[in-house]
């Protein structure tokens, strides 16, 4: 089963910029989709989704700021987020969606000081 480590979180002030990582410790050419969600005290939201023809989506709130990508050959997935806003703090997760279920990263932390 692949396993997902995410990196690249960190603190950041209100506007700046972070890129999160998600290597996959195998191929995520058969997966439908990896994604990003985050996690605040009391709320999961769904950011971003590339699936595996490379259609992307994003929630409505980050549409214009945040760009997911991947790396077919490094077996890894980015979500580059720009103008970043405190309300962004939170908890990133990668997800992969493998079919029957969703299989989920350790999460990294991004803080976004006002």
């Amino acid at each position: 089963q692949v396993q997902l480590v995410e990196s690249g979180g960190g603190l950041v002030q209100a506007g700046g910029s972070l890129r999160l990582s998600c290597a996959a410790s195998r191929s995520i050419d058969r997966v439908n989709a990896v994604g990003w969600y985050r996690q605040a005290p009391g709320q999961r939201e769904s950011v971003a989704r590339i699936d595996s023809g490379g259609k992307t989506d994003y929630a409505h709130s980050v549409k214009g700021r945040f760009t997911i990508s991947r790396d077919s050959a490094m077996n890894t997935v980015y979500l580059q987020m720009d103008s970043l806003k405190p309300e962004e703090t939170a908890v990133y997760y990668c997800t992969a969606d493998v079919g029957k279920y969703y299989i989920w990263g350790r999460g990294t932390q991004v803080a976004v000081s006002s």
